[in-house]
């Protein structure tokens, strides 16, 4: 289960991500509401903690824009605003749950697995397009007559373009979500891992491929025939 933590205090959001990985949770983290929206509209989060107080944009915002484009990702506020026209508020304009700071660490759990109860019941275990499967559990990529097993990166990489098919995915959104902030000397391992892929899904007589928007990122397209 991957959450995203929302909060531009660094000592409060590492704080959390240590709660929710000692339970075994992916954890990435973001500390402004702008990249957050980048963050959220990729699909690939099971729930977010999102505070209020946020720089470029503040949490309610990024609330209401998430709503607007139909995600029903669960969203816990964790903020600390504390009056009850504020908890009212952020209820009713679409939050799943509402929690003020500062927090028990076992509460905190208890209402993630409240608000993740019913999504992973009914969670699919797999994405698809075009002849391709990406099995989310076990990392195989495949088709009706073969399989590969990819790595962590190459996973991740499949992932963000099957839960985003035929949207140009910039490059920046593509390196930060699965290494991380780089040097400008290490950006030439997303070009790596992007070769990686599409050799597999030739190996595989995918009917999908990746197709490159130069200068902009890169996007899973069904191919032509």
């Amino acid at each position: 289960m991957r959450i995203l933590v929302v909060e531009d205090e660094i000592s409060i959001a590492e704080a959390i991500k240590a709660i929710l990985e000692s339970a075994t949770y992916s954890v990435d983290m973001v500390g402004d509401g702008e990249s957050a929206l980048d963050y959220i509209v990729t699909g690939m989060y099971d729930l977010i903690l999102l505070d209020i107080m946020l720089p470029q944009l503040d949490g309610v915002s990024v609330l209401k824009r998430v709503r607007q484009l139909d995600m029903d990702v669960p969203i816990i506020f964790l903020t600390a605003k504390s009056q009850l026209e504020d908890k009212v508020s952020g209820l009713d304009l679409g939050a799943d749950d509402y929690m003020t700071k500062p927090f028990e660490a076992e509460e905190l759990l208890a209402r993630i697995r409240v608000r993740t109860r019913q999504s992973t019941v009914s969670q699919v275990n797999y994405l698809k397009l075009g002849n391709i499967m990406l099995n989310l559990e076990n990392r195989e990529l495949s088709t009706n007559s073969h399989g590969v097993t990819l790595s962590n990166k190459e996973f991740l990489l499949m992932e963000t373009f099957l839960r985003n098919p035929h949207q140009v995915i910039p490059k920046n959104r593509l390196i930060l979500k699965v290494w991380g902030p780089l040097d400008d000397s290490d950006y030439n391992q997303l070009e790596v891992f992007i070769s990686f892929l599409r050799k597999k899904l030739r190996f595989l007589k995918a009917t999908i491929g990746i197709k490159t928007t130069k200068g902009i990122g890169y996007s899973m397209e069904e191919e032509v025939s």
